[in-house]
């Protein structure tokens, strides 16, 4: 057994934060983590063209600022090395491939007992703490529903985590289930590398550039939020214009807003929108079913006999790739 004041389940971004605050107060913690190595998201399991959408000063750790050089949205390649640096600045010492089975709180002792795996010697280990901190990440696990006829669909199915480039994709017929940051990303990064691209949009999204938000969360500190809201708001139709044309509705609740009472997050364009005025990507409304043989779904497009390639749900999107037979 055992005992820390702190047990942090987690060695991303947030549990790696956690752990350099107790280092600066000099509050004794353990750190487990399920991968082999921190930052596993961010190292293993984002596309390749990802890059923090908030400007990096809203973006830094606690106690340690980037560098000075440091462009102002910062790329994933530059982000994971900035928190490797941060690790051995504070000397943090994660537990890997530390799996937690179980915890449990006492409430006569007044502490939590955790039972943890460690996958590399296949042996229990236990933890007595006063505080638990989960910070496991809230895309950590795959999420794929189950469409009707998805378990005959001819191909892979795969989720936004597994998705690193849309380089093999070329010439093939793509539709991207989802319209989040990571599915309008992903739908860009298809379409630029030659996929026939569509995206699913069921639900009202805002849509601003990365400007817009940095100008919001500046205002945010300054002026009421349903002020920053109509501001943002109204100058996102002065750059994209009505978007309801091309299958893009805006919410009724403004966008900070909708952000603070229900974590949906807004979308930031990368050159999404532009493609999809062009009709380079195409909007679809919704998925009804998906079948080995010609069919008209929901949304009204017709294929042919196809092969899928992959399907790919990003944090609620997913992907498919066609391989059809005109």
């Amino acid at each position: 057994m055992e005992g820390v004041i702190v047990l942090i389940v987690g060695a991303g971004p947030a549990g790696l934060a956690t752990a350099a605050c107790l280092s600066q107060f000099s509050i004794p913690y353990a750190i487990v983590e399920r991968e082999s190595c921190s930052a596993s998201l961010w190292r293993n399991r984002a596309y390749d063209r990802l890059r923090l959408h908030l400007a990096k000063e809203f973006c830094e750790l606690p106690h340690m600022s980037y560098p000075v050089d440091a462009p102002t949205y910062i790329p994933k390649t530059l982000f994971v090395k900035y928190l490797d640096d941060y690790v051995e600045r504070f000397n943090i010492q994660p537990k890997y491939l530390s799996s937690v089975e179980s915890s449990t709180y006492d409430n006569d002792e007044k502490c939590w007992s955790i039972v943890a795996k460690d996958m590399s010697k296949c042996t229990t280990v236990k933890f007595m703490a006063k505080f638990l901190v989960v910070a496991s990440g809230e895309n950590s696990a795959e999420n794929i529903p189950m469409f009707p006829g998805l378990e005959n669909f001819p191909g892979d199915v795969i989720q936004s985590s597994s998705y690193k480039s849309g380089k093999s994709y070329s010439g093939k017929n793509v539709l991207v289930i989802g319209s989040g940051n990571s599915g309008m990303e992903i739908a860009y990064d298809l379409a630029t590398h030659g996929a026939n691209t569509s995206i699913v949009i069921r639900s009202p999204i805002h849509v601003m550039t990365m400007e817009l938000i940095r100008l919001g969360m500046t205002l945010a500190h300054h002026l009421r939020l349903n002020l920053v809201d109509k501001l943002l708001v109204m100058a996102a139709y002065l750059i994209f214009g009505d978007l309801s044309q091309h299958g893009i509705t805006r919410p009724k609740m403004g966008p900070m807003t909708l952000k603070l009472e229900t974590y949906r997050s807004i979308v930031i364009d990368v050159g999404t929108v532009g493609l999809i005025k062009k009709i380079i990507i195409r909007v679809q409304s919704a998925v009804c079913t998906m079948l080995n043989v010609s069919h008209r779904s929901q949304f009204g497009t017709r294929y042919g006999c196809y092969s899928v390639d992959c399907w790919c749900w990003a944090s609620r999107p997913c992907l498919c790739v066609f391989n059809p037979e005109w």
